[in-house]
C-alpha cells in the first residue's frame, strides 16, 4: 500500500511494556498509522537488546521490568507526562494486565494487551493446583473487573492474532456459511444474536487450526529453544493445563478432564500440558494435520460468547472451542526436546527474525465444523515474502500479531469510552479494514475432511462413529 492511512491522534504519551518481536513489530505500525508526540513515548523492557531501535528514532528507553511493587509509581507519570490521553501497549509478559487495566483507568489512559498476562511466577508455581494456573482462571479474574466496573476507559484484552484476530474471523465465517447453505438471516448485531445464527447453522465447534510452515537457514542447534514468536510465552502458555470450550454436543469426556468449579463455565481442563496435547485437525496447505491443544482465551471466549442459556440460564447451545497449533518445525524439535527432560527449558531461547527465515507461511485460520457443509476454514496465509514488504523487524507470525495490536489500538481510540472488552465484543469489521492490508492472502475453504477419516486403520481406536465431530475422535491418545 503507497499510501498508509492515518487513522488517528494519540494526544497522550505511549507507554509500550516490552520490546520483544511482538513490541518491534509494533512499533513501525504505530509510527505508520497514528499522529502522536514522539517526545512522549517510552518503551520499557528488562532487555536492551534492541534498544538501537529506538535510540536511532530518539524514543526513551527504560531498562527495567514492571512489577507488582513498582508498576504504579512507574507508569502513572509516564502516562499522565504532558496531558492528553495516554496509551498504555502492553506486550509484555510476567505483568498484571487486570492491575496494569485497573491503573490505567483510574489514569484515564487507554489500554491494550494481547493476553491476560499475571504477574512473575504465576505459570510455574508448583503449589497452585493446575486450575488455578488455567486461562480460564485468569479471564474470570479480567471478567470480574470487568463486571465490577462496567463502562469507563477503554481497556482491549487479549488482541493479537489468537487471541484476537481469530473471535472476528469467526464471524466472518458464520455468515459466509450461512450464505452458502441458504440461511438467509441479518447480520446478527449483539451477542445473542450471534449465538443464535451459529445454533441454527448446527456449528458444533471451532478449532483455532494453525500451520507455521517457516523454515530457517540453518537447522537448530540442541539445547536451544527456537521459535518464531515469544519462547517465553510460547513456554509459559504451554505448560499450562490444556484447556478447551465445551461444547453441548460433547458425550464423553477424557478420563483426565475436568470442569470449574465457578465462573462462566464455558470449559473445561486436562490434567497435562497443552504443548503435550496432540489433536487431529485440518489446515488448507498440509491438509489434514496434529496440532497441540496449547491454552489460549479465545479457547474460552468464543465458547462462552456462543453460548445461548434457557430461562432458567442453563446452557442448552455451546461450541466446542480450542486451538490445534502446528507450529515451525524448530518449534516442534524444542518442545519435543524439553518434554524429553520432564518439561525442563533449554539452555537458551530464540527467536527467529525476518532475516533468517529462507521461506513459509503461517497459515493461521478458524475451522468451523459440524455444519451442513461439514468444515469451513477461513484465514490468513501470510507468507514471509510478503511480511518483509508490508512492514520491517518481523515475520509472518509476528505481522499477523502486531497488526491485530494495531486494530485493537485504532479501535479504543474510536471508542474510548467502551470498558473492558474482549476481542468478541468489538465491531469485527472495522478491526479486519484496520487489519487486512497486513494479513496477506485471507480465503475461505471448505473441506469434508474429518477427524474420522482413515480411521480406524491398521489398530482398534476408541471412535465414536455416530458423530465425527465429538472431541473423543478429535484428540490423539
Amino acid at each position: 500500500m503507497a499510501n498508509w492511512p492515518v487513522y488517528a491522534t494519540i494526544t497522550g504519551p505511549i507507554v509500550m511494556i516490552g520490546f520483544g518481536s511482538i513490541g518491534r513489530g509494533t512499533l513501525p505500525l504505530i509510527e505508520r498509522h497514528f499522529n502522536y508526540d514522539k517526545a512522549r513515548m517510552v518503551v520499557i523492557d528488562p532487555s536492551d537488546a534492541d534498544r538501537k531501535l529506538l535510540d536511532e528514532r530518539g524514543i526513551r528507553f527504560i531498562q527495567t521490568a514492571v512489577t507488582r511493587e513498582n508498576y504504579r509509581e512507574l507508569l502513572t507519570p509516564l502516562l499522565t507526562a504532558g496531558g492528553g490521553q495516554g496509551f498504555c501497549v502492553n506486550l509484555s509478559v510476567d505483568t498484571s494486565s487486570v492491575d496494569l487495566m485497573k491503573l490505567t483507568r483510574e489514569l484515564g489512559a487507554l489500554y491494550i494487551d494481547t493476553v491476560v498476562e499475571p504477574w512473575l511466577g504465576f505459570y510455574f508455581d508448583d503449589t497452585a493446583g493446575p486450575a488455578a494456573r488455567s486461562n480460564y482462571a485468569l479471564r474470570e479474574t479480567a471478567r470480574a473487573e470487568a463486571a465490577a466496573n462496567p463502562g469507563g476507559t477503554t481497556a482491549v484484552s487479549c488482541c493479537g492474532a489468537n487471541p484476537g484476530m481469530v473471535s472476528w474471523f469467526v464471524k466472518k465465517a458464520l455468515l459466509d456459511i450461512a450464505r452458502d447453505t441458504g440461511v438467509t438471516t441479518p447480520e446478527p448485531t449483539d451477542r445473542e444474536g450471534w449465538a443464535a445464527l451459529a445454533q441454527t447453522l448446527g456449528v458444533k465447534g471451532v478449532h483455532i487450526a494453525e500451520r507455521d510452515t517457516q523454515r530457517t537457514k540453518k537447522p537448530k542447534p540442541m539445547d536451544v529453544f527456537w521459535n518464531t514468536w515469544s519462547v517465553e510465552g510460547f513456554i509459559s502458555e504451554g505448560l499450562q493445563p490444556a484447556e478447551l470450550g465445551w461444547g453441548t454436543h460433547e458425550t464423553w469426556m477424557p478420563d483426565n478432564g475436568r470442569t470449574h468449579e465457578q465462573g462462566c463455565g464455558a470449559a473445561i481442563y486436562l490434567l497435562q500440558p497443552g504443548a503435550n496435547t496432540r489433536v487431529r485437525t485440518w489446515c488448507p496447505t498440509p491438509g489434514a494435520q496434529y496440532g497441540f491443544l496449547v491454552t489460549h482465551n479465545e479457547s474460552i471466549s468464543i465458547a462462552d460468547y456462543f453460548t445461548v442459556r434457557d430461562a432458567a440460564g442453563k446452557a442448552v447451545y455451546r461450541p466446542t472451542c480450542h486451538y490445534a497449533y502446528h507450529p515451525a518445525n524448530d518449534a516442534v524439535l524444542s518442545l519435543h526436546e524439553m518434554f524429553g527432560r520432564a518439561g525442563q527449558r533449554q539452555a537458551a531461547i530464540h527467536v527467529l527474525d525476518e532475516t533468517e527465515i529462507v521461506d513459509g507461511i503461517d497459515e493461521l485460520g478458524v475451522l468451523v465444523y459440524g455444519h451442513g457443509k461439514n468444515a469451513y476454514w477461513y484465514g490468513s496465509q501470510l507468507s514471509i515474502e510478503e511480511a518483509r514488504k508490508l512492514a520491517p523487524y518481523q515475520n509472518a507470525t509476528g505481522l499477523q500479531v502486531s497488526s491485530a495490536v494495531l486494530a485493537g489500538m485504532v479501535w479504543a481510540l474510536e471508542n474510548p469510552n467502551a470498558g473492558i472488552v474482549e476481542a468478541d465484543e468489538m465491531d469485527w469489521r472495522r478491526c479486519l479494514e484496520v487489519q487486512m492490508p497486513y494479513l496477506g492472502p485471507v480465503n475461505g475453504y471448505y473441506t469434508d475432511w474429518t477427524p474420522l477419516d482413515h480411521r480406524p486403520g491398521l489398530f482398534p481406536e476408541d471412535i465414536d462413529t455416530s458423530d465425527p465431530w465429538q472431541f473423543r475422535n478429535v484428540l490423539v491418545r
